[in-house]
């Protein structure tokens, strides 16, 4: 997977399409990323004791990592991943600015 944790990323498709922000969880076997404050999804829990309220509680549901796409730090657009192999280390490049993402 080209994105990891910690990356900048531009939602392309659904609900929160333009709108950009952080991952902050990884699914790798998945093929899910969450996005911080994007695809906000609604929980609701039943009350646990007699007496007691219900709850609703928002969460970042995880979206398919084929809708995001990483935003280069340098060029600060959308751009597809490339990599490079130096030595034993293998980098992430922007294929727009041939810049080393990591």
């Amino acid at each position: 997977m080209k994105i990891k944790k910690n990356d900048t990323v531009k939602v392309m498709t659904g609900k929160d399409k333009g709108k950009t922000g952080k991952v902050v969880q990884v699914f790798r076997t998945l093929n899910k990323v969450v996005v911080e404050k994007l695809n906000k999804r609604f929980k609701n829990l039943r009350p646990k004791r007699e007496g007691e309220k219900g709850q609703r509680i928002e969460f970042d549901a995880p979206m398919n990592v084929s809708n995001v796409m990483l935003v280069c730090k340098k060029c600060g657009k959308t751009a597809r991943i490339g990599y490079k192999i130096s030595g034993d280390k293998k980098y992430r490049v922007c294929k727009k600015c041939k810049e080393v993402i990591d």
